[in-house]
């Protein structure tokens, strides 16, 4: 169980129903041209985990000192899990996941392709070692990696398959996976910048700069609340020029997503206390898996 908790299972386990809701319920249903079968997507799939749970580890490490302030009953590394036991595991998952990359880059005659994964595993340690410590730099890297869980299925799954006869259909789609993947950052970016908020006393000990510590809080509420316009924005957008149409994704777009960030917003402008921010923060997760859950039903939108 602490294994578990070290490597973030809930986070994991939204990184896969992620990458299946696409495979099965995105791609599949509209009879897309697709590089992977069963066995080749269950690699991708292992790869991500595999890398998204070495960041997760060394994220825990390199946070320890920090943690014990923002969450002291949360702290694993140095009290039920050593140092060195989650290092040899940040360093299994790394390579487990490089390899398996590797090998699937080959597979599907893409071998440049190990080079995303490489660049993953580098940027998640480098942003836990030493780029999270800058300003704003941090919260945006770490969101565009998230995106990146997203995009990897078009760049693997669909861009080899793409010829002259389905290069429309699948730039569809894969303008589809787009959309989401800035959905997913911008929605991630909003999280990370309130969990600046809430963890700002540890952070400032441990020498990250955030935004709150730079500017103060009140003043990054309200950066916060600008940057959640974009998003709220670009969802308006969404429905009035493609689901306009189609009620019950209004209804389920303003139920849970936009209604939700439309709250986050106005509790902004009154929050500042750390309870205040973890309650945004997990309405902002919320946002993001109901986001992610509405991958499945564009097939009764669509067909």
């Amino acid at each position: 169980m602490k294994y578990l908790q070290l490597v973030k299972l809930p986070n994991l386990v939204l990184i896969i129903i992620t990458q299946v809701l696409i495979k099965y319920f995105l791609l599949e249903p509209f009879g897309i041209a697709i590089t992977l079968n069963n066995f080749g997507f269950s690699l991708l799939v292992i790869a991500t985990i595999c890398l998204a749970a070495a960041g997760n580890i060394i994220n825990a490490i390199f946070n320890a000192e920090s943690d014990l302030i923002n969450q002291p009953h949360k702290v694993l590394i140095g009290r039920k899990i050593s140092e060195k036991a989650a290092y040899n595991l940040f360093f299994v998952l790394n390579i487990l996941g490089v390899v398996i990359g590797f090998y699937l880059s080959n597979m599907i005659q893409k071998p440049s392709f190990t080079a995303i994964f490489i660049f993953t595993s580098a940027l998640l340690y480098l942003y836990a070692q030493s780029l999270k410590k800058y300003l704003i730099l941090g919260n945006v890297l770490i969101s565009f990696l998230v995106a990146m869980s997203i995009v990897i299925l078009g760049i693997i799954d669909l861009y080899p398959a793409i010829t002259p006869q389905n290069k429309m259909s699948q730039q569809t789609i894969f303008s589809i996976l787009i959309d989401y993947s800035i959905f997913a950052f911008l929605i991630n970016w909003l999280r990370e910048m309130v969990k600046d908020q809430q963890d700002i006393n540890g952070d400032h000990k441990a020498g990250i700069n955030t935004l709150p510590i730079a500017i103060g809080k009140d003043r990054t509420n309200k950066v916060i609340f600008l940057i959640a316009i974009l998003p709220l924005v670009a969802i308006l957008y969404y429905l009035y020029e493609y689901l306009y149409h189609n009620n019950y994704s209004l209804v389920y777009a303003l139920v849970f997503i936009i209604a939700p960030l439309l709250y986050v917003m106005f509790k902004l402008l009154a929050a500042n206390t750390k309870k205040d921010y973890q309650h945004l923060g997990f309405v902002i997760k919320l946002i993001m898996i109901f986001g992610i859950i509405s991958i499945g039903l564009y097939q009764f939108i669509l067909l």
